[in-house]
């Protein structure tokens, strides 16, 4: 029987997967109505991310950039999306 592996999309760059190895893991999540990355604050699932990032981390890549990469990314996404409305009245 052969036994096939689902492909990932090829990512261009190392911030592109850093974002993508985020998703997977569900520590970030892309506003539906605008598509600004937000940050869901789950540390279950960040630590899920740098274990991504560990252990498949990209062709060429250490896997110490790779976690570098990805904190990077983190530290750059807010919690909110900046176009919806506030909910603080």
């Amino acid at each position: 029987m052969l036994m096939t592996k689902e492909r990932r999309l090829a990512i261009r760059t190392l911030r592109g997967w850093a974002i993508s190895a985020l998703q997977e893991a569900g520590a970030i999540r892309e506003c539906e109505e605008h598509g600004w990355m937000q940050d869901r604050a789950d540390p279950h699932a960040r630590e899920r991310a740098f274990d991504i990032a560990r252990l498949d981390s990209p062709a060429g890549v250490s896997p110490d950039e790779a976690v570098a990469e990805v904190r990077d990314v983190l530290d750059s996404i807010g919690d909110s999306c900046p176009e919806c409305p506030s909910e603080i009245d």
